[in-house]
């Protein structure tokens, strides 16, 4: 091979690498801003299921771009008034219950969230499959009837993330986020979320079901349901504030 030939063959390569990361990222981000938007207010119900027991949790939530939500809980009567609040990298909890409010600390960011088999990171860390991590479509596989991209999610070095590699199916039809593995940094599965029940809410066709089965915990799974979203409203950044935690229903 030429030298020509060489640095072409380099330069292609190269060009190919960059596009397809360039690529990834926006399949990324279109695909979390289908279920999220810009702007949001839903009503949700979350069914935890265990193999002697199961319980349901309401729930209405607020959210704007990928750094602010808040989690109003509606039932069991024994949680309703609780609130969760993202504000860009802080988690706060108000317990009405006992007049308190509480910062959620590092340390707790892998616990359960209610019970459930979402952590607090799931929470405050959803929208960072954006911008801590290097995508790379890695292949095509069918999920659900959808021809769908494979991307592989790595942490970039330093970012505040807790797992050590992701995998994620997007379709190609409709930018929908049907599948994603959650690895640890020993790169062993630890947790899987798959979107089903695809259907027309507002102006948008979006994935209404998710369910989380975690690897190694036989019989368990969370099931998170859409029941409905609005698009169009238009929340501000005061909305989410620990004084607005104490006032909303």
């Amino acid at each position: 091979m030429t030298k020509a030939k060489l640095m072409l063959t380099i330069f292609s390569v190269s060009v190919f690498c960059s596009l397809n990361a360039q690529d990834a990222k926006e399949i990324i981000r279109n695909a979390y801003e289908k279920t999220n938007g810009i702007s949001s207010y839903s009503e949700m119900t979350m069914e935890i299921i265990r193999p002697t027991w199961q319980r349901s949790v309401s729930m209405k939530t607020w959210s704007l771009e990928t750094e602010y939500s808040m989690v109003y809980i509606t039932a069991p009567a024994k949680e309703k008034g609780q609130v969760f609040m993202k504000r860009e990298n802080e988690m706060w909890n108000w317990q009405p219950s006992i007049s308190k409010m509480i910062k959620l600390p590092p340390s707790m960011m892998m616990q359960s969230w209610m019970g459930s088999d979402f952590t607090n990171d799931d929470l405050i860390n959803q929208a960072s499959i954006i911008d801590d991590y290097t995508h790379k479509i890695i292949g095509e596989e069918n999920i659900d009837n959808y021809v769908s991209y494979k991307i592989e999610l790595i942490p970039h070095e330093n970012a505040p993330v807790v797992w050590g590699k992701l995998l994620t199916w997007v379709s190609k039809e409709g930018n929908y986020m049907l599948k994603t593995e959650f690895y640890d940094e020993d790169n062993y599965l630890i947790k899987t979320e798959i979107a089903s029940e695809i259907k027309k809410m507002g102006d948008e066709k979006l994935p209404t079901k998710f369910t989380t089965i975690p690897e190694e915990e036989p019989g368990n799974k969370t099931i998170l349901i859409i029941n409905n979203i609005d698009f169009s409203i238009q929340n501000e950044k005061s909305f989410f504030s620990q004084q607005n935690m104490k006032r909303i229903r």
